[in-house]
């Protein structure tokens, strides 16, 4: 079967990674990609952060494969569009409620984490993290002048929003507990002593658990206490449920665990996913963003690009064997010293795309000649 993948290079470094995940793709299935322009790029082709035919693109693909998005430049007007806006709006009208982040120390780089080998042993966690909600899509507004200008942005959630959520991090606690032969744990992380959004979230997480999954043990952690725990004891954590900017903040704080935010992919889903069934519509980009400091010289790290790439097979497209295939590649090429120059090594990202494709040419889900 050929795959139909909607390719956003977008910004940054984004259109120097990419290659490097179709190129990984290539070896394991049959793809047609259809690249279209998002963001910072989209602006200066189109005028507008996501245009029409992005849109339409990714609507008629198996699934979307996204590089970054953003300079690090703000317009200096606040009414401008701004590349962000893209994104965001790409995951509204996509419906991509659901953002999973992996994050799973490889043990041939404990030496690259900040934190002692004694804190990463064991560490294998996920953030479920609600996309499409919160503050980034609330009312939000500036009025008056000078010294009396303000600003807004309004933090609302309902109650169908966290449930939907809610029942993908239960769902995918349960069959991480099976897969482990132990009992299945959720951490639901909110700001319940503070925010009446969070009390809400509070009050449904707690009335799921009872009624629906009296068989996965359930703690209430406060944002504050999750980002310590996070750096002093991440073992203990397996998944972690939280809303939007929670998600997006403790997130990139538990790459330091893996070493580097350019090894950590994740996956945007508008609906459960299911073991070998696809989520059709679902988008898949790494954590890092667009790195505009790196970008053009050639040394950005491929990884967590092609780590997206392979939750693209498993959960875009239901391809497990293929998805393990590729995640088994990066792993081994890791182990047997490949070191982007994030993880304090020379390898760029030519090298670390090779060294990743050589891995995986002895693979079990790499297609047949």
């Amino acid at each position: 079967m050929t795959y139909r993948i909607a390719v956003l290079p977008g910004d940054g470094i984004g259109p120097e990674i990419m290659p490097a995940a179709q190129r990984v793709l290539s070896e394991v299935g049959d793809f047609e990609f259809h690249e279209y322009a998002i963001g910072a790029a989209a602006l200066r082709a189109r005028g507008l952060p996501l245009p029409p035919d992005t849109v339409s693109g990714c609507r008629e693909s198996d699934a979307v494969l996204l590089g970054a998005v953003g300079t690090g430049v703000q317009p200096t007007d606040p009414a401008a569009p701004r590349a962000e806006q893209g994104l965001l709006e790409l995951r509204s009208v996509l419906g991509l409620f659901a953002n999973l982040r992996p994050v799973r120390p490889l043990p041939a780089l404990r030496a690259a984490s900040p934190l002692r080998s004694a804190y990463v042993d064991g560490v294998d966690l996920l953030v479920v993290r609600e996309l499409t909600g919160g503050l980034y899509f609330g009312d939000r507004g500036r009025s008056g002048a000078g010294a009396r200008q303000r600003a807004h942005d309004t933090c609302q959630y309902t109650v169908a929003e966290i449930e939907r959520v809610a029942r993908v991090a239960f769902e995918l606690a349960r069959r991480r507990a099976a897969a482990r032969g132990r009992p299945p744990l959720l951490a639901s992380v909110d700001k319940a002593n503070a925010l009446e959004t969070s009390r809400l979230w509070r009050e449904v997480v707690t009335r799921l658990a009872a009624h629906e999954y009296p068989d996965v043990t359930v703690e209430h952690v406060l944002v504050d206490t999750a980002a310590m725990l996070l750096v002093t004891a991440p073992a203990r954590f397996d998944v972690l449920l939280t809303e939007n900017m929670f998600g997006d903040i403790l997130s990139d704080e538990a790459a330091a665990l893996a070493g580097s935010l350019g090894l950590l992919s994740s996956a945007s889903l508008p609906a459960l996913p299911h073991p070998g069934r696809p989520v059709p519509g679902s988008l898949f980009e790494p954590v890092h963003g667009s790195a505009p400091d790196i970008a053009g010289k050639g040394i950005a790290s491929p990884l967590g690009m092609i780590l997206s790439a392979a939750l693209l097979l498993r959960h875009g497209l239901g391809l497990e064997a293929e998805a393990d295939a590729v995640e088994g590649a990066v792993e081994r090429a890791v182990g047997v010293g490949l070191r982007t120059h994030d993880l304090g090594g020379t390898d760029d990202t030519e090298a670390a795309t090779r060294a990743v494709l050589s891995a995986l040419s002895s693979s079990p889900g790499r297609r047949p000649e």
